[in-house]
């Protein structure tokens, strides 16, 4: 038996899993995708460390170019009699199946761990759903279900160690995001424990088995309708054998933990009439629930899924109550058009064979209804697990129900109970909001880790990220208790609230879960007498009715004098400690300087003297405010929508920017994923400190600091001076410099809360002033010095006319800035050095181009939700986009070049057809005119346009026809667009298939890996 207290680490699932498959494998084929990443990065890095597994060898760890290559690589090392194992997820793990039917048909022992995320359908989603395991269903494999961090590394040992007792492959899955990120204490055994539980027998058996000249023998053969079925049904005993195995692996893993663990686990009442059946992280919501009714005097129970696959009929009933009537299951998936999801099936045919074998216990004629939850990480709580219960009370409760959700559509919803509070004695709960680059994450993981390593208390962190790489709100949910922590939902009452960026407050609403009685910690430009009239109203009278203590503190301030701006999270992670004295300030201070040796040291002596700085000025900037009886602040700032915004942004997009997506209904969801482009001009995230100002007399016109701006900030027009007409106080104009537009004016201005502050726009500023070496025609300067002013400017900037796109010279640095960006204040990283590039696409060609988008960095800032910064014109032209997988990129721009030139030769062949009823001249312009330029395309669509207005005349079915089709005539440009760090994801082979075809397709590649692996070809 282990001792738990001097063995607690606290850890997330993906290196608890990482660190049992490192010491338990040979070959480690690994490929990146969230969130299993971090599995195969944790197994390099240790490779790289020269760390040996548990027979003392040094694993061999090769990075593929898919998860399809990595997946070979693992059943050529299999074949080879190596230990071998791999990481996955999603589409990643699909692309896997092929060669899983294969090691699973030829009974190769290997362990597949899986960090379970959602397949992308109408949508990309990186979060967690069984989505991707479930259609892994019929490849052969086990299916091992993990619900939390502990039972992530103990199952992962037990799965190594009965796949080598059985010869099936086994898949170990857990919940992607919620289980694999979420941190946790477990009890971490002894590397000496996975060298045990691997049986050596069996590992010589697997090893003489295996492909050698010394001993040939042929595998993979080809066979034909005499013998196949007969080999297939072969396999029968083995499969019949594993839920024995994996029993008693669990049982041996039991001897050396103490942690006892089944196929199926029943937990609640012991006459429970009503019963859940589930698997995966919802188990600890569930257990919480289950706890709480049968408090309260509701006889409920659980049946948690270990073993999914093989389906052990008799451990499945075995486990059930004899007293259950009433059966829910519960499936983190959905099969659109099957009777119900996969869970759901099995329970009713176990039972149902159950029943065939003579069994006649009353649970076996229980009802039977299943559900959904959970899809894409959506919340789970313990109030949604009492409405299903409540629900299961009903004479004929719903079947193929779904919680967490309002349906309005069809109507097959569960309201969670809004009556329903769980009382948490002994865990204090926190919320910490701030940006995807402030270090918030990174400071709140430390503080857990902290917590735990060096008090009694147990500690729970789980983060909310959005897609979005940098610049999007996170939210840390921190829990801190004297016993261990199973609730796998965020926190809901927090004790103390960190809001890390002021600009929140008028933005969400951070203190909706604050509890009463709590702490808010606010970073604000503001001092202590001055903060409250700087708080919206609404925050205040929060804080008034909720008795919240108030405190303040200049992180940004303090950042910048230590010479690091905007990284506060030390500063915050510092007062923190202050305010919640989980433990002594002075040891707090000790470890946060300990971690940023740990994380710094590397960088330099400067780096951490910056840091250390940081710390040591927090405490003395960290305020208590008085809050005042009454509000007085000014109301919360509503987003204003334009008169005349679309509807769909109206409805749905302004919910999901206030944070409020899951209050949205079905009815307000697009059916096909279809969404309106053009909506980050609404977001207006402001989280900038500082932004450009413009030295006009400076300014040489050169157009740089517009073409490098990586989020479209910074604009240039030139126009008529007729044009100005009531020009806002201190609208700066100069005469344009160049021959081109005689006698025009023009003026640079900067979209104030669409700026990222990133400087990149100084940086390659060439204008100097010859007085002051530092001072440029663009400068960086506070933003709340400027921002009132510099609104109105924009404003105003934007009021202004366009030049003509046919008199522009768009070949030029400058003729080009002149041309209204059609990709505009995206989600990226601030200096982000790839979206220059796809906005200079569209000032060139965005009216008319169709973008094949690989899956990655320029997917997720192209095409994350709510908000998408491909953009349209006047005239409502605008890149079309869509993205469809990783690897398929170049194939499926191909294809989208293919349709788009069946289409055009569909509308010509219908053009020729009706020639005789339109003018000649009009039908021979339309089939034979160039249009190369931007005034030839203007002159085309000019055509279209007399053409739909002639075929609206003409009664015949092929006018209908043209008439959908007439746009066709008119030139598309197809951009196949990807890189984004990884060489891979616009996929080499259907790139050089692509590029050989001939087609008229551009190729845009943010990624010099990939262009010098194309010969150069991709440009």
């Amino acid at each position: 038996m282990v001792n738990h207290k001097e063995n607690r680490w606290i850890t997330d699932a993906n290196e608890a899993v990482a660190r049992v498959a490192y010491a338990a494998s040979e070959v480690i084929a690994i490929y990146p995708i969230t969130p299993a990443s971090p599995m195969g990065e944790f197994s390099d890095a240790w490779r790289a460390e020269a760390r040996v597994n548990a027979f003392g060898l040094i694993p061999e760890v090769v990075e593929m170019q898919s998860e399809a290559g990595a997946a070979g690589v693992v059943h050529g090392a299999l074949l080879a009699g190596s230990l071998s194992t791999t990481f996955t997820a999603s589409q990643g793990l699909l692309l896997m199946i092929p060669n899983m039917f294969k090691i699973a048909g030829e009974l190769m022992p290997t362990v597949f761990h899986v960090a379970a995320r959602t397949v992308a359908t109408h949508a990309l989603s990186i979060f967690g759903d069984h989505s991707d395991v479930m259609a892994c269903r019929s490849t052969g494999w086990g299916m091992l279900c993990s619900s939390n961090v502990q039972e992530a590394q103990d199952f992962a040992l037990i799965a190594h160690s009965s796949t080598l007792l059985s010869r099936i492959p086994i898949l170990h899955f857990f919940d992607g995001f919620r289980t694999s990120h979420e941190l946790n204490c477990i009890d971490e055994f002894p590397i000496e424990v996975v060298g045990s539980m691997l049986d050596m027998r069996a590992i010589q058996a697997h090893r003489d088995r295996g492909l050698t000249p010394d001993r040939p023998q042929l595998r993979g053969s080809a066979q034909n309708p005499d013998v196949f079925f007969q080999a297939r049904e072969a396999i029968n005993p083995h499969y019949d054998a594993f839920p024995a195995i994996l029993r008693e692996s669990m049982r041996r893993l039991e001897t050396f933990t103490g942690r006892g663990y089944d196929l199926f686990e029943y937990y609640g009442h012991a006459e429970a009439d009503r019963v859940l059946v589930m698997m995966g992280s919802g188990v600890g919501a569930a257990e919480e629930a289950v706890d709480e009714l049968n408090r309260q005097g509701e006889p409920v129970g659980l049946v948690k899924v270990r073993l999914y696959r093989p389906f052990d009929v008799d451990a499945f009933c075995n486990a059930l109550p004899e007293s259950v009537r009433m059966i829910a299951v519960l499936d983190r998936t959905k099969e659109p058009g099957s009777i119900g999801e996969p869970l759901y099936q099995d329970v009713v045919a176990a039972l149902a064979e159950a029943r065939y074998r003579g069994g006649e216990s009353p649970k076996l004629n229980a009802i039977i209804v299943g559900g959904r939850y959970g899809l894409a990480s959506k919340e789970f709580t313990p109030a949604m697990v009492a409405a299903i219960f409540d629900e299961l009370q009903k004479p004929r409760p719903k079947r193929g129900f779904t919680v967490g959700i309002n349906d309005d559509v069809t109507r097959r919803s569960l309201a969670a109970r809004s009556d329903f509070s769980l009382k948490q004695p002994g865990v204090s709960q926190a919320m910490f909001f701030g940006l995807g680059s402030d270090g918030t994450v990174g400071a709140n993981k430390n503080t857990a880790k902290i917590i735990a390593e060096n008090t009694p208390l147990f500690a729970q962190g789980y983060f909310v990220y959005d897609s979005k790489k940098s610049g999007a709100m996170t939210v840390s949910h921190i829990r801190i208790s004297d016993q261990p922590i199973r609730s796998t939902y965020l926190v809901q009452s927090a004790d103390f609230i960190g809001c890390h960026q002021f600009s929140f407050l008028s933005k969400i609403d951070v203190l909706e879960n604050a509890a009463e009685c709590g702490t808010l910690l606010l970073n604000a430009p503001h001092g202590p007498h001055d903060v409250w009239q700087q708080i919206p109203f609404n925050v205040q009278q929060t804080i008034i009715d909720r008795k919240l203590r108030l405190h303040v503190v200049d992180a940004d301030a303090i950042a910048r004098r230590a010479g690091m701006p905007g990284r506060i999270n030390v500063i915050m992670q510092v007062c923190h400690f202050a305010l919640t004295k989980f433990m002594p300030l002075d040891q707090a201070m000790e470890k946060i300087r300990s971690s940023i040796e740990r994380s710094y040291g590397k960088r330099g002596s400067s780096v951490l003297e910056k840091n250390f700085e940081a710390v040591n000025q927090a405490l003395s900037a960290l305020f208590e405010v008085e809050v005042p009886k009454t509000a007085t602040g000014q109301p919360r700032q509503v987003p204003i929508l334009p008169v005349g915004t679309v509807d769909f942004v109206q409805r749905v997009t302004t919910i999901m920017m206030a944070g409020k997506g899951d209050r949205l209904p079905v009815s307000a969801m697009p059916v096909d994923g279809s969404f309106p482009t053009g909506t980050t001009q609404f977001e207006k995230r402001s989280i900038a400190m500082e932004i450009p100002s413009w030295n006009a007399d400076l300014c040489i016109q050169c157009g740089l600091c517009s073409l490098v701006c990586p989020h479209a900030a910074i604009r240039v027009k030139a126009f008529p001076m007729d044009a100005m007409q009531q020009p806002p106080d201190g609208f700066v104009t100069r005469p344009w410099s160049g021959r081109d537009y005689p006698g025009m004016q023009m003026t640079l201005q900067i979209a104030p809360d669409d700026c990222t502050g990133c400087g990149v726009c100084v940086d390659i500023c060439p204008a100097k002033s010859k007085e002051a070496v530092k001072i440029r025609a663009i400068n960086m300067t506070p933003k709340g010095d400027v921002l009132e002013r510099a609104r109105l400017h924009y404003d105003f900037f934007l009021s202004l006319p366009d030049i003509d796109r046919t008199k522009l010279a768009i070949d030029t640095v400058k003729g080009s800035q002149l041309a209204l960006p059609l990709f505009e204040y995206s989600g990226a990283c601030a200096g982000c050095g790839e979206t220059p590039y796809l906005k200079l696409v569209s000032q060139m060609f965005g009216d008319h181009m169709v973008i094949a988008n690989a899956t990655g960095c320029s997917s997720i800032f192209g095409g994350n939700l709510p908000t998408t910064p491909w953009t349209k014109n006047a005239n409502g032209l605008g890149p079309a986009w869509a993205n469809s997988l990783f690897e398929d990129n170049a194939e499926f721009g191909l294809g989208l070049r293919l349709g788009l030139d069946k289409r055009r030769e569909t509308a010509n062949l219908l053009l020729r057809v009706l020639a005789s009823e339109l003018p000649v001249s009009l039908v021979d312009e339309l089939l034979h005119a160039k249009q190369d330029s931007e005034e030839e395309l203007g002159a085309q669509r000019t055509r279209v346009l007399e053409l739909r207005n002639r075929l609206g005349q003409l009664a015949c079915s092929n006018a209908r026809s043209l008439e959908g089709l007439a746009d066709a005539l008119v030139k598309k440009s197809v951009w196949i667009v990807g890189g984004d760090g990884w060489a891979y994801d616009i996929g080499f082979g259907g790139l050089d298939h692509v590029l050989a075809s001939g087609r008229n397709i551009n190729v845009l590649v943010l990624d010099t890996e990939v262009y010098s692996n194309t010969g150069g070809q991709a440009s």
